[in-house]
């Protein structure tokens, strides 16, 4: 394992809480937005919108 994959693993749960964080405040917002929202549809949208959020930023890596 080199500095870089030590580096990354040593902040490993860190950066899945923010992540997390992430999404419950974004999910927390939609429930206040729109009271009468299925949950779990919410919830779907959002992680939907993360994933293309996650998948522009791997391509805008690779294409550098």
């Amino acid at each position: 394992m080199d500095a870089i994959e030590k580096e990354i693993a040593s902040r490993k749960n860190e950066i899945k809480a923010e992540l997390r964080m992430l999404f419950n405040a974004n999910n927390r917002i939609t429930e206040w937005d729109v009271p009468e929202a299925n949950e779990k549809e919410a919830a779907e949208l959002l992680l939907k919108v993360m994933q293309e959020a996650l998948d522009e930023l791997k391509e805008e890596i690779r294409s550098k």
